[in-house]
C-alpha cells in the first residue's frame, strides 16, 4: 500500500467531526480554534515496538494504548481531550494491521470526542508518536508542585495489573478471567480523565502512574519540595491480583510496576471524604493510601510502621 493510500485509511477510520477543527488531515498544517479562556494542555508519548508493548501485540491494543497514555497526561493536568497527531513510523505498508491499529486508536478517540488532526507516516522500525491537546480553564490545570506537607495521598483504581500483566506474557501462561483482566490492564489501559476533571481546584498536586507509583510520587515530592509516606496495607489491589500472584510478590509490583495508568494526588485531609464519595459515583473508586510530610523522599511503611524497602524507583529510559 502506498503511503497517500495509508494516510487515507487511517483518516476515514479515525474520523470524528468537531466545530474547533477548521482544518484537518490534508494540508500542510491543521488549523485549530482554543475556546476563549481555555489553556491549552499538549503531551507528547513514543510507543516503541519491544520497550513499550510486546512485539506480538494485538495492532487494535498497540492503537488503544497509543493514545490512552496521551488521554492519561491529559486527566493528571485536569484537561479535557480535544485534538491528537499521530506519527506512525512501520516496517512495511501493511494494510490490514494498519486497520486494526487505527479502530484501536479510533474507538478511544470517539469515548472522548477526540478529533485525529494531523501527522506523518514513515518506514522504520514499529514506532508510534501521539501529541494530544486538550482544554483547561484559566488557573484551573492540576501540576505536580502544589503538594503541602499534612495533604492525604490517594489513587485511584488498583495498582499492579498492567506489570502483572506483562509478568504473565513473559512466563508460564495461566488461563482465566484473571488473567484476562490483567492482560486487558496491560493492553487497554483507562485514561481516567473524568477523575481528573473531578479534582480540578481539589487536588493540590496530581500525576499519573506510568513508570511505577514510587517514581512518580516522588515526582510529585521533588516538584513541591515534600515528602511522602506510603502504608503498604492501603495499596489496593484488584481481586485478579489478590487472586494470581501471592502478597510478598505484588509488593514490587504495586510499588515499582509500570503502566497502571491511574492518576496518584494529594489533598486536604478535611475534603477526603467528600473526594472519595465523588470519586466513587464517576465510575473510579480512589483509595487513601498515605500522607505528605515535610522530609524529602518517598518511603513505605509496614503495618507495624517500619520501613519497607522499594524494590526499584521505577521505569526509566537509558538506565544501566
Amino acid at each position: 500500500m502506498a503511503e497517500f493510500a495509508l494516510i487515507d485509511l487511517i483518516r476515514a477510520r479515525c474520523a470524528v467531526a468537531r466545530e474547533d477543527v477548521r482544518l484537518g488531515i490534508g494540508d500542510d498544517a491543521a488549523l485549530l480554534a482554543v475556546p476563549a479562556g481555555q489553556t491549552l494542555a499538549v503531551s507528547t508519548d513514543t510507543l516503541v515496538s519491544g520497550v513499550h508493548f510486546p512485539k506480538d501485540t494485538a495492532p487494535f491494543d498497540i492503537g488503544w494504548k497509543s493514545l490512552a497514555v496521551n488521554l492519561s497526561d491529559l486527566a493528571a493536568m485536569g484537561a479535557t481531550p480535544a485534538w491528537a497527531t499521530l506519527a506512525l513510523t512501520l516496517p512495511d505498508a501493511d494494510a490490514a494491521w494498519t486497520a486494526a491499529f487505527a479502530d484501536g486508536f479510533a474507538v478511544l478517540a470517539r469515548e472522548f470526542d477526540l478529533a485525529l488532526v494531523g501527522g506523518d507516516t514513515t518506514q522504520g522500525p514499529l514506532s508510534i508518536t501521539v501529541t494530544v491537546h486538550g482544554f483547561v480553564p484559566e488557573s484551573l490545570a492540576l501540576r505536580r508542585s502544589g503538594a503541602k506537607v499534612g495533604d492525604a495521598v490517594f489513587v485511584t483504581g488498583t495498582l499492579g495489573d498492567a506489570a502483572a500483566g506483562l509478568a504473565l506474557l513473559q512466563g508460564p501462561g495461566v488461563a482465566g478471567k484473571a488473567q484476562e483482566h490483567l492482560l486487558a490492564r496491560l493492553n487497554r489501559p483507562t485514561p481516567r480523565v473524568a477523575q481528573g476533571l473531578l479534582l480540578r481546584a481539589r487536588a493540590h498536586a496530581c500525576i499519573d502512574v506510568s513508570d511505577g507509583l514510587v517514581a512518580d510520587l516522588g515526582h510529585i515530592c521533588h516538584a513541591s519540595a515534600v515528602g511522602a509516606e506510603i502504608d503498604l496495607t492501603l495499596l489496593p489491589a484488584s481481586p485478579a491480583l489478590l487472586g494470581l500472584v501471592a502478597a510478598e510478590a505484588r509488593v514490587p509490583l504495586q510499588l515499582a510496576g509500570g503502566d497502571d495508568y491511574e492518576l496518584c494526588f494529594s489533598a486536604a485531609p478535611a475534603i477526603a471524604t467528600e473526594l472519595l464519595n465523588d470519586l466513587a459515583r464517576s465510575g473510579c473508586a480512589a483509595t487513601r493510601i498515605g500522607r505528605i510530610v515535610a522530609e524529602p523522599g518517598v518511603r513505605v511503611r509496614a503495618a507495624d510502621g517500619s520501613l519497607v524497602a522499594s524494590p526499584r524507583p521505577g521505569w526509566e529510559h537509558f538506565s544501566p
